[in-house]
């Protein structure tokens, strides 16, 4: 079965952590000996990613849609398929809004918040001379050392059957997922599929008849509106933190995250390391999204990926293993007067605008599909697919609506004259 959003009229209703593991691993070079690991520090952004699991992807900056000096971002292309879940699923009526809420709206969802702990095995390799002192001459010098890393993170149930959503880091690479749930039983969990790119993904466990979430509807939510984060942070499991949902729509570029493409739900819910992965409420109890980050060394500053996107995703992943995301290639940014500025003072950059609004091409990556279509650095973007597109999030927004492989139009302006030209989007390397 397929879950359904609730579109409610009456009720309109993002751990990135200075690109520093928000849950660290626990590396094990010996079995007695244990250390700390934070696999993917970035000390200068000032973000932390509440990394529960084992990583985090980095895709690099293949394409931007956002203002310089904003690594790229690529379009990306999000289904409107709707998440499989059990007819068993709970059919709990709506809660209603009074001072104890949030008790209610916890009841109903705790039990389907389980925990999800990952391992996976690396390997070092040390030169050869080190590996005959540590290991005796008798050792293979070829063969690395290994150690272990663990991590810890949240999810949640969306079909009583054994569905469970969580964070793409909370399991990337893992070689062991354990999933635990309220009542303490543990299952080992099977990963149909991780995306990189939304930090989504989803696994399996053989069980039935479990608890599953309320899916509601991440497009109708407003600023403003209440906001529960149920998960384990710091390894205290079923904690519940409240506040309200400060902003939505924050960008990839905002939250200074290149690599993912989500427009995250801006938070002052607390969430902290071992969040990841678990779900944001509304007041009626109903997932909204799924908690992924912080920004560190501030306060009241937490994201989620919409339910919506992560519902799209997991359709994909269910179905195939993957995920697709169109993109072009492409480095861009909103013409501004403070970018035509810097650009005229940049000496790697021979760009140069000529009008004083629109999207300027920065970039064109080789071998892509703008580079294959004939798009240019220098380039300005008038028209997507019939659309004007005033600035570069909108180019996104477009090319993240069309399919892999289709024909798009688009209309440039180059040294003062109108190009028409149709490009293919691609399907966004992960690797």
């Amino acid at each position: 079965m397929k879950i359904s959003r609730r579109n409610d009229s009456d009720h309109q209703d993002t751990d990135l952590q200075d690109s520093i593991p928000a849950s660290d691993f626990v590396a094990t070079d010996a079995p007695s000996d244990r250390k700390r690991r934070n696999p993917f520090r970035q000390a200068p952004v000032y973000l932390a990613l509440i990394l529960a699991g084992t990583g985090v992807g980095i895709i690099g900056n293949r394409l931007v849609g956002s203002e310089l000096p904003i690594p790229a971002q690529p379009s990306l292309e999000t289904q409107t398929s709707e998440l499989p879940i059990s007819s068993a699923a709970p059919s709990a009526s709506l809660i209603p809004v009074n001072q104890n809420f949030i008790a209610a709206a916890v009841e109903q969802v705790g039990p389907a918040v389980v925990r999800i702990d990952s391992s996976r095995t690396v390997s070092t390799r040390i030169p050869e001379i080190f590996g005959r002192r540590f290991f005796g001459e008798s050792g293979d010098p070829n063969s690395p050392p290994t150690r272990v890393e663990e991590g810890t993170g949240s999810g949640f149930v969306i079909d009583a059957d054994g569905l469970i959503l969580t964070n793409a880091h909370v399991v990337d690479g893992a070689d062991q997922v354990t999933v635990t749930l309220k009542d303490g039983r543990e299952f080992s969990g099977e990963v149909l599929g991780t995306d990189p790119v939304t930090d989504v993904a989803v696994i399996r466990i053989e069980a039935n008849g479990l608890p599953a979430v309320k899916v509601g509807d991440s497009e109708q939510i407003r600023p403003g509106e209440w906001a529960i984060a149920i998960g384990n942070p710091l390894g205290l499991d079923n904690t519940v933190t409240a506040g309200i949902i400060s902003a939505t729509g924050r960008s990839s570029a905002d939250v200074r995250v290149p690599d993912k493409r989500v427009d995250f739900i801006q938070t002052d819910a607390a969430i902290n390391p071992g969040n990841s992965g678990g779900p944001l409420l509304n007041e009626r109890g109903e997932v909204i999204g799924m908690n992924t980050a912080i920004i560190g060394g501030a306060q009241g500053l937490g994201f989620a990926i919409p339910i919506n996107t992560a519902q799209d995703i997991a359709n994909q992943l269910i179905e195939t293993g993957r995920a697709e995301h169109a993109y072009l290639g492409i480095q861009m940014a909103t013409i501004t007067p403070e970018l035509k500025e810097r650009l005229s003072q940049d000496p790697n950059i021979d760009v140069q605008i000529p009008v004083e609004e629109g999207v300027v091409i920065i970039a064109v990556e080789p071998n892509s599909p703008a580079a294959s279509s004939g798009l240019q650095a220098g380039d300005v973007i008038q028209q997507v697919g019939g659309q004007a597109v005033p600035t570069s999030e909108e180019v996104q927004r477009i090319v993240s609506d069309s399919s892999v492989g289709e024909d798009l139009s688009m209309q440039v302006l180059r040294n003062g004259e109108t190009v028409n030209l149709t490009v293919q989007p691609g399907d966004f390397p992960t690797e």
